[in-house]
């Protein structure tokens, strides 16, 4: 970690007595080799995927896993006050995306040395097919966040200044094809050069390429499921094909950013909850309720009890002092919490779905396999599992029912893609709190609206997403999210 925050240091002394434009990256020297850019996007991911920062990433509580204690505009979908879309593609495009772009431009010029040289075709293969599964990863959350986004014309700024935003059903398509192109140039290595496969600059995988071929087929998998209902027969063919070429089985397979216990590179949990000095956060009514009717065995991982033993959570969109209702588990304030990027859990339930879709003999197992995954995975037994399971069985008959509360319960870390879930399956069952703001609608958000600093600089193409996909609205559907 010691050469990205050299990084950030360099960009932050070059760019404080400038004027600084919104699309260039403050925090990035591109005279760096390609492995110090991967280190830093692979944070910069991480943090974006698993910080509750208000700013940033409200989807814990969107999915009403925890509630805020004082401040609650954002537990009321209100987001337009801390400009949190313009954050999002700022760190996305930016942040990522662009120090990506910039790691592929510095990997294809690079002239090896001697010693270098007879490995580095098939390195620079290597190095180039794992920066793009990292940028398909970001454009597909891109995708599941907006809809339309720019894409072709994307994390290009010095051509497209103001990109044209693409068809999101189109992005998945294409998504699926670099996913797959990505994967055939994965080739096995035995080199131990400085570039070899990013084994100091990869924080994910420390450049292992059989981790970054399932990480792949994961990835393609993920992405089917997406457009399990838009596409459905692409969506088959591509689930089945990744499935068959090796997706993640155990935890062994994560991918995961291991945080280090001191700042800056310590969780972004610890970071808000802990490290802060704050208490801006306890456990949401819906899921504690919800937990305690089945006596869940993960309750006491996810939720500190309060005094007396029981689980409380607070009303979805209401403050409250803090001590009264259940605190976040001791995982969030630990700094070293690994940050979850995809994981055998989440991949598990994508098996689970697939199964109920297209081969439904084998879907009660593939169910029971990913909540125990997920009990297992949150320091449960296999044991605790099966008692758990027989409080909440497979019910083919309303299959989207019971993966949909299961992937729910399953995903309490990992908001974003707690949220495709529910908006696939329409299960569980989220009511709006009545104090939500008006532009909701009354109903949980299904998409976040483009960033107003995009209407303000790049209105024309702003325009023309927004009427593409309905009106630039919190109830705005996604293409894939038709029911």
């Amino acid at each position: 970690m010691k050469k990205i925050i050299a990084i950030l240091t360099i960009g932050l002394s070059m760019t404080a007595c400038v004027n600084e434009d919104i699309n260039t990256d403050p925090n990035s020297a591109y005279t760096t080799v390609p492995g110090a850019l991967v280190t830093y996007t692979q944070k910069e991911l991480s943090d974006y995927v698993n910080t509750p920062s208000v700013n940033e990433n409200n989807f814990r509580l969107t999915m009403q896993y925890w509630q805020e204690t004082t401040y609650v505009n954002e537990s009321n979908y209100d987001f337009t006050n801390r400009n949190v879309s313009n954050n999002i593609f700022l760190l996305n495009y930016v942040n990522i995306l662009n120090n990506l772009g910039k790691a592929k431009e510095i990997i294809n010029v690079y002239d090896p040395t001697p010693t270098e040289a007879p490995n580095w075709p098939v390195n620079k293969q290597n190095q180039l097919a794992i920066v793009d599964l990292m940028q398909v990863y970001t454009y597909q959350l891109l995708v599941d966040t907006f809809g339309n986004v720019p894409y072709t014309q994307a994390a290009n700024l010095n051509a497209y200044p103001l990109p044209v935003y693409d068809d999101g059903a189109t992005i998945y398509v294409d998504l699926i094809k670099r996913v797959d192109a990505a994967t055939a140039k994965l080739v096995n290595t035995t080199s131990t050069t400085d570039f070899d496969t990013f084994t100091d600059g990869d924080k994910y995988y420390a450049g292992s390429i059989q981790k970054w071929r399932i990480f792949a087929n994961s990835l393609k998998l993920k992405l089917a499921i997406g457009i399990a209902d838009s596409n459905p027969t692409l969506a088959q063919t591509t689930a089945n094909a990744a499935i068959a070429a090796g997706v993640m089985t155990s935890p062994a397979d994560n991918a995961q950013l291991p945080y280090l216990s001191a700042s800056p590179n310590y969780n972004p949990l610890f970071e808000n909850l802990s490290a802060s000095g704050r208490d801006d956060f306890f456990a949401g009514k819906t899921l504690v309720d919800y937990m305690n009717t089945t006596n869940d065995p993960r309750i006491s991982h996810y939720y500190d009890p309060i005094t007396g033993g029981t689980y409380v959570g607070q009303v979805i969109g209401q403050g409250g002092e803090f001590g009264t209702f259940s605190n976040i588990g001791e995982f969030a304030y630990t700094a070293t919490t690994p940050g979850t990027i995809l994981n055998y859990t989440e991949v598990a339930f994508y098996i689970a779905e697939a199964n109920a879709r297209w081969t439904p003999a084998a879907a009660a197992t593939a169910y029971t396999t990913a909540v125990t995954a997920s009990i297992v995975e949150w320091g449960g037994t296999p044991a605790q599992a099966t008692a758990y399971l027989l409080t909440k069985p497979y019910d083919a008959a309303n299959w989207k029912k019971s993966i949909g509360e299961q992937a729910w319960v399953a995903m309490f870390n990992q908001g974003l893609t707690s949220w495709n879930f529910w908006r696939r399956l329409d299960f569980p069952v989220l009511a709006a709190p009545a104090t939500a703001i008006i532009n909701a609608g009354g109903k949980v958000p299904v998409r976040m609206a483009y960033p107003v600093l995009e209407q303000q600089v790049n209105n024309s193409n702003w325009k023309a997403a927004s009427t593409a996909i309905g009106g630039d609205l919190l109830t705005t559907k996604l293409f894939w999210d038709k029911f």
